[in-house]
């Protein structure tokens, strides 16, 4: 089975533009990201739009590709950087034994352990996709479980199946467990899934998963007890580099 991580990177947020670049400690966000996900895997891209981003990669010595600007999601970006660095022959030969991990580029503390029990995912011959759940704790408040952007999940332990995602509190009664938006999907699912209609539901809840379900795929959930820190405000950085200082 050959892993390769991609890390879709866009300069432009609409709550924080060019967090990739922000920097934690002396290192930008997208580099950790990057060194974090090289702990567990042998090949790791950024795919970008802008050459800020591009060269900052190249800079520090990563492996880096150019994508389109219109993609309306990561996992779309995914795929054509995955189609740029093999070529047609190699993905007819090698598609089902490959899986593609969208890494985030706001995660930069994403630990190689977590990476690890996504790729154990793919033991499992009916795997399409995986992705990461966390349980909610008692250090977790009612306010931290309503929060719509922290995607929840409802998932059979026995199967290791998601049922549901949402924004919403799911079931009405625990165990709660949110969503860690890490993916990874077969060659051929990938590229399958990103030809897909958008889904009434999905349009709903603003979670493009719910396209895959409602379309037959199954997505294992892998279980991490490990906080995750993602940076989607300038808030967030900060608390971040708080993190880092104690952490790091």
């Amino acid at each position: 089975m050959k892993f390769i991580g991609i890390i879709p990177a866009r300069y432009g947020s609409t709550r924080f533009p060019g967090k990739p670049l922000a920097e934690i400690c002396g290192k930008t966000v997208i580099r950790r990201v990057y060194e974090q996900a090289s702990q567990a895997l042998d090949t790791v891209v950024v795919a970008t739009d802008d050459e800020r981003i591009y060269d900052a990669v190249e800079a520090f010595g990563g492996k880096v590709v150019f994508t389109r600007a219109d993609h309306t999601c990561g996992t779309d970006r995914c795929l054509e950087a995955y189609q740029a660095i093999t070529t047609p022959m190699w993905r007819e030969q090698n598609d089902h034994d490959s899986v593609i991990i969208n890494i985030q580029g706001d995660e930069p503390f994403i630990q190689p352990e977590q990476i690890e029990a996504l790729m154990k995912c793919f033991d499992r011959e009916d795997t399409d996709i995986a992705t990461l759940i966390r349980p909610f704790t008692d250090k977790d408040t009612r306010e931290d479980l309503e929060n719509p952007n922290t995607p929840k999940v409802d998932w059979n332990p026995k199967t290791g199946i998601a049922r549901m995602f949402s924004r919403k509190v799911i079931p009405e009664s625990g165990p709660y467990y949110r969503h860690i938006g890490i993916y990874a999907y077969r060659a051929d699912v990938l590229d399958k899934i990103t030809k897909l209609e958008q889904s009434p539901l999905e349009k709903a809840e603003r979670l493009e998963q719910l396209r895959w379900i409602e379309n037959g795929y199954r997505i294992r959930a892998a279980l991490t007890d490990i906080p995750t820190i993602g940076i989607d405000t300038p808030e967030d950085l900060e608390k971040a580099i708080e993190w880092y200082k104690w952490n790091g």
